[in-house]
């Protein structure tokens, strides 16, 4: 009986809850991902590329896995009431990758070649909720422009 009523209450690792929270760091992720992409009012191809490049890289995946991770995450992202039910897991990543992660962002609002002060403000709360330094932030948005202009 004790079992069965604690099974009402877990959820399994890589499994979403009803209130659209994950409990997989990667698809939290990438639902911030789309989040900031969806920032501006449009989502565009380029964008999901550039979020597809950004999960390969950051977390090491094959184009499939982060294509899988990324439709759950758009799916997420769609019933999302703001950043802080995904920032709880990626917030258990190491500071590198956090920051990695930051520059992964500011890749993504700079993908249509258009600068939007929402998407930069979603940035910045995102970073600040991450416990990512402003020094480290501003560094993340410096190599994402490079790597924009490459």
């Amino acid at each position: 009986m004790i079992d069965w009523f604690k099974s009402m209450f877990a959820t399994k690792d890589d499994e979403t809850d009803d209130a659209g929270r994950t409990d997989n760091p990667k698809v939290a992720a990438a639902a911030l991902l789309v989040e900031t992409a969806l920032t501006d009012g449009i989502y565009a191809d380029i964008e999901s590329e550039r979020i597809l490049d950004v999960l390969m890289q950051t977390f090491d995946l094959d184009r499939e896995a982060a294509s899988e991770i990324l439709t759950e995450a758009e799916d997420l992202a769609e019933e999302a009431t703001g950043a802080h039910q995904f920032t709880k897991m990626v917030k258990t990543l190491p500071d590198d990758q956090r920051i990695s992660f930051i520059q992964g962002l500011y890749f993504v609002t700079l993908a249509d070649g258009e600068k939007c002060p929402f998407e930069d403000a979603f940035v910045r709360h995102v970073a600040s909720l991450l416990h990512v330094e402003d020094r480290d932030r501003a560094e993340a948005r410096k190599r994402a422009e490079q790597q924009s202009l490459a």
